[in-house]
């Protein structure tokens, strides 16, 4: 495998905090030592812990790892970015600062001749129904205008309390709940026509996966979360190899 052979970069649910330094590090070498080499770095959501308004960009966290794309973008990698639930705000300032495309969550997108479908993965978990309509609920336009604006720290502490809840419901639910369903992965694959590769995080369950939806095959890969160590997936002509980070 050559480093410099075409191929493309997944990363998700890095969950980046100032809590735990060590990942940042970690975020930063990957950025700068590794994504230079790609064709494009695709970000497929929760690269942050919790973003809360592009005016707090300048934060010392923020504006690290903003510098490190945009390193990335200058060098002549395409960054992509894709909203998770945690950072969903990230705006066209973040964009332009980072110079990264914003990806809407689907999309399909052709890797080296194999159609392959892109997304955070939060959609297709049906069976927590009381997360889908929270996820509705924060997605309104309205809603959001009035969050972005309230002061920074405002906003600070009302995220603080709704991550609170969250945690605490969540130790009212099943794994299962909480991962991908079937018809989730079904129907998102139906209204994508089909594509033969899935991609996408969220669930914290790296994996890979085959489904037969409607007589078409479909693998499904699944990206890991950054709360140990980290990894991310290298896709080329060639198919998908999941890479682990190394300690140092």
């Amino acid at each position: 495998m050559s480093v410099d052979a075409p191929h493309a970069l997944f990363i998700s649910d890095l969950h980046l905090s100032d809590t735990r330094p060590g990942i940042t590090a970690h975020c930063v070498r990957f950025l700068d030592e590794v994504a230079p080499h790609a064709d494009t770095l695709y970000v497929l959501g929760d690269l942050f812990e919790f973003w809360i308004g592009d005016d707090t960009r300048e934060e010392p966290l923020n504006r690290e790892v903003i510098g490190a794309l945009r390193r990335v973008a200058d060098g002549g990698t395409d960054v992509r970015f894709m909203h998770g639930n945690r950072d969903f705000l990230a705006g066209d300032a973040f964009a332009a600062a980072a110079g990264a495309d914003m990806l809407a969550d689907p999309t399909v997108v052709d890797l080296y001749g194999t159609r392959t479908l892109l997304m955070h993965g939060d959609t297709m978990c049906t069976a927590d129904q009381a997360y889908q309509l929270f996820r509705a609920h924060v997605r309104n336009a309205d809603v959001q205008r009035q969050f972005l604006a309230l002061p920074v720290a405002a906003r600070r502490a009302q995220f603080g309390q709704v991550r609170s809840q969250s945690e605490q419901q969540k130790q009212d639910k099943s794994a299962e709940i909480m991962d991908v369903t079937s018809a989730g992965v079904d129907a998102a694959l139906r209204a994508a026509d089909y594509p033969p590769r899935l991609i996408h995080g969220h669930t914290h369950r790296p994996a890979r996966h085959e489904h037969v939806v409607d007589g078409h095959a479909c693998e499904r890969w699944v990206l890991a979360d950054w709360y140990e160590r980290g990894e991310y997936l290298r896709v080329d002509g060639s198919g998908v190899t999941r890479i682990a980070l190394p300690d140092a």
